[in-house]
């Protein structure tokens, strides 16, 4: 028979061993979270420093509004089914701010920064706010807004007139790749 002593010894010891056993229980065997790799049905959650092609963007952007679920899974690192889902999900996307903000419920601004690496929301030299022109790479956020002040604009190619000014050829180049297609 058991004595009340021996129990109330007992029980610390009890207790220490049931939380090692729990504790040990819910850190090994296999991993329960959602995995991150291509193809599977996880939203990606991978930091870019986890990432080892997420540090080095593509040389050509994705359309959001057009580019197919294969073409997101092969462009982008790390990025399953779901979250592809979501990406379409939120279609046609009118600016850079609504694609965060829709991205953003599934994902960290960190991680939706990461996309945006690889992706743009199309510009409407009339239509877009100076967030969604400032995919444009160099330029600011005071030349964006300068742009903006500036409409409307005749033609796509007085929009790219004074564009030019503002950037270098280069980044000229892309900035006629992101524009909405008339």
């Amino acid at each position: 028979m058991i004595t009340r002593k021996r129990i109330s010894v007992y029980t610390p010891l009890f207790l220490a061993l049931t939380l090692a056993f729990v504790n040990a229980s819910c850190s090994s065997g296999p991993d329960n979270r959602q995995t991150n790799t291509p193809n599977t049905n996880a939203y990606s959650t991978a930091s870019p420093a986890t990432t080892p092609a997420a540090s080095s963007a593509p040389a050509a952007k994705l359309n959001i509004n057009t580019a197919s679920s294969a073409d997101f899974l092969r462009a982008i690192p790390n990025l399953g089914n779901r979250m592809v889902h979501e990406f379409e999900e939120y279609r046609p996307y009118k600016s850079i701010q609504q694609f965060r903000r829709e991205i953003g419920k599934y994902v960290d601004a960190n991680q939706v920064a990461e996309y945006e690496k690889y992706i743009f929301v199309p510009i409407d030299p009339n239509q877009s706010d100076a967030a969604t022109l400032q995919q444009i790479p160099g330029l600011d956020t005071n030349e964006a807004q300068e742009l903006t002040t500036a409409r409307p604009y005749a033609s796509r190619d007085a929009f790219l007139a004074k564009l030019k000014d503002k950037v270098s050829a280069d980044e000229l180049e892309t900035g006629k790749a992101y524009l909405a297609q008339p």
